[in-house]
């Protein structure tokens, strides 16, 4: 490398460097986001006994490589129950991390550093991508903003799938442009490689062929007349060579095994009972790759799983709770959580292809064929939960903004100064908000304090905030507090010390909480922002915390928990506690016991669909069905007042209630 190349590196070093440690500062300061306990059992038990049965919703890698830290470890491991895999892997992580961590998080820091070799990744690549499409100036800029960007950040470091995906999406991405430049072997190698590693990361990342098919397609539209079926050859023989290679590189994550689970242990469900409700061509691929083992059987349950969270899963918006996806969240949400200096960069790209200045029409291909595909791939899929499922996009803005603005100052060196500032802007709010990057919003929309208005989920709360919280607790020594917390039982606040009572969620109806709700708690009431505006919920009217959204704020914890103090009477929270007190104790096979929480719960909300259900399936478990049907005919008719677009998730199931009795 000669002299005048090294200054480059080093500033592209440094920056990296830079990058590392505000992650880490970030991480640090983090509990467990609510799919991490999930994510790391998996992979240790992948390391230990080949089981690919835990978290088949994601593929191996990402949970291989931030478990690595765990190996010279000698760890409890807790017993497997053969439940359904999804509580098995949640509810054994919870107790894998609680018993071998704690809330000092040794080991969980070591892992989340671990995974941080995906962040490094991306930004080599962003680096490289940038030198060889527009050059070095080019190269640095985009580092410069894919380092600073708030929600590259806040992702960067977490065990989660992805950073790993988005790193190896633009590794391949790049793979296959220089392969297209000059074909040769290795470079067909290294696009496999890479497609391989995409795949293995997230299910998301089949994605990929559609976006070397588009790539493929521009390159031979592109191409001199005489060249184009040599072209055409060239580039579709290497892209189904990359596809084989990449199948190669997905079998070799699982063992080069089919079955999910090692010897002495079963699916529950196997994929024939998961995948039976699937209809259609989903069921057809599903089928036929199973029958003719073309691919891993996990993976093929995530697959499987990942059709059923894209058809409906509750989101929350622009203060509205929707029970399923809207065509416009990505949209909407990419404008609230993304700087506005980066957006003024991307306003000067456009102005710099408008005018013509960027006129590297081939790579600009490889940044707007992929970055389209994919943003209309986010948009079609019904699963809104946050930003983190379009992060992939970030880059190759990053490059796009770079490219637009390095091409106006070599027309005319005074868009130095209007480029500049943006990039200055972008850099101080992101900064602002430090270390709090996951509840990022840019100034428009009021900042990281207003975010939960309009967002939720991983783009606001991930059940990111204990540590934060217990800080907050050891300020306020005996002070009674109740706290609503999105992530329990999959998270408990007592682990870190944490003494507040649990008010139930939507999340809560799978353990019966230890103290039972009154109508009216004194104290401190803290509300993470997911049950303050009750985006796991379909509809505003099961809000149980509903009130509270117009009420004042006494402080805000990590801009994620939110602190009332005061009287409250809260008889919807107490009414969703003993429902889901009912739910839990029909379960065990005591139904006496839960016709009396049920009843509890109707006394306290007798116009409820959840409260009314919850009777009239205790009623009907000790066999009163006259009572039980008189019952659910008013559950039904709480359901008939919900909103239109919620009905179906309840009015189908309670007609079947009664068609039973």
């Amino acid at each position: 490398m000669n002299g005048a190349k090294m200054p480059v590196w080093f500033l592209a070093g440094g920056l990296m460097i830079l990058q590392m440690i505000l992650v880490a500062i970030i991480v640090h300061g983090e509990s467990p986001t609510f799919d991490e306990a999930d994510h790391i059992f998996a992979g240790y038990m992948m390391w230990h006994s080949g089981d690919y049965g835990l978290n088949p919703e994601h593929p191996p890698l990402v949970k291989l490589v931030a478990t690595m830290p765990l190996l010279p470890e000698k760890l409890w491991v807790p017993p497997l129950q053969q439940r359904m895999f999804k509580t098995e892997a949640y509810s054994d992580g919870r107790d894998f991390l609680e018993r071998n961590d704690g809330p000092g998080q040794r080991l969980l820091f070591r892992m989340r550093l671990a995974a941080g070799v995906f962040a490094l990744g991306l930004l080599v690549i962003v680096f490289l991508m940038g030198r060889d499409f527009f050059g070095e100036p080019a190269g640095l800029l985009a580092l410069l903003l894919v380092v600073f960007e708030p929600n590259l950040l806040a992702n960067s470091d977490l065990v989660t799938t992805d950073m790993g995906v988005t790193c190896f999406f633009l590794a391949a991405i790049y793979c296959f442009y220089r392969f297209a430049r000059r074909p040769s072997a290795i470079r067909v190698l290294l696009t496999g490689l890479a497609a391989g590693l995409t795949l293995a990361a997230k299910h998301s990342g089949i994605l990929l062929a559609p976006m070397l098919l588009g790539l493929t397609v521009v390159e031979i539209a592109c191409a001199e007349r005489g060249r184009r079926r040599r072209m055409a050859g060239t580039l579709l023989g290497g892209f189904a060579a990359a596809v084989i290679i990449a199948i190669a590189v997905l079998w070799a994550f699982y063992g080069f095994r089919y079955a999910a689970r090692p010897a002495g242990l079963v699916m529950n469900p196997t994929l024939t009972e998961y995948a039976a409700p699937l209809k259609g061509i989903d069921s057809w691929v599903i089928g036929h790759l199973a029958n003719w083992r073309l691919l891993p059987e996990s993976y093929l349950i995530g697959l499987t799983d990942v059709h059923y969270a894209a058809q409906e899963y509750p989101i929350f918006i622009l203060g509205h709770n929707y029970p399923h996806g809207v065509l416009w969240y990505f949209p909407v949400a990419l404008t609230i959580k993304t700087t506005l200096g980066f957006i003024g960069l991307l306003v000067l790209a456009d102005i710099a292809l408008a005018s013509e200045r960027l006129k590297q029409g081939r790579e600009l291909a490889y940044l707007l064929v992929p970055g389209s595909i994919y943003l209309a791939a986010a948009i079609g899929s019904k699963m809104n939960i946050g930003v983190r499922h379009s992060l992939f996009l970030y880059p190759l803005a990053a490059l796009l903004a770079a490219a637009g603005l390095t091409a106006l100052v070599r027309y005319r060196r005074r868009w130095i100064w209007i480029g500049g500032g943006l990039v200055v802007c972008h850099i101080l709010s992101s900064m602002t908000v430090f270390p709090a990057e996951m509840a990022y919003a840019n100034e428009a929309w009021g900042g990281a304090a207003n975010t939960h208005k309009y967002l939720s989920d991983s783009s606001v709360d991930w059940a990111q905030q204990l540590v934060h919280v217990k800080r907050w607790v050891d300020a306020h020594p005996g002070e009674e507090c109740w706290f609503a917390y999105a992530a329990y039982p999959v998270i408990r606040p007592q682990a870190y010390g944490i003494p507040c009572h649990p008010l139930p969620t939507a999340h809560t109806g799978d353990e019966i909480l230890p103290d039972e709700v009154p109508e009216t708690i004194h104290g401190n009431l803290l509300l993470a922002a997911d049950d303050l505006e009750a985006c796991d919920w379909p509809s505003e009217q099961l809000n149980v915390f509903q009130r509270f959204r117009s009420m004042p704020i006494a402080e805000q914890i990590d801009h994620s928990v939110f602190v009332y103090r005061g009287d409250f009477h809260v008889p919807e929270a107490a009414a969703l506690g003993a429902v889901q007190k009912s739910q839990s104790l029909l379960g065990e096979n005591k139904p006496g016991e839960a016709l009396v929480a049920a009843k509890r719960a109707v006394a306290l909300q007798p116009e409820n669909v959840l409260t009314q259900t919850a009777l009239g399936d205790a009623q009907k478990a000790l066999g009163d069905r006259s009572s039980a049907r008189a019952v659910y005919a008013l559950a039904l008719a709480a359901a008939y007042r919900l909103e239109p677009d919620v009905q179906p998730q309840f009015v189908p199931r309670l007609k079947r209630k009664l068609t039973s009795l």
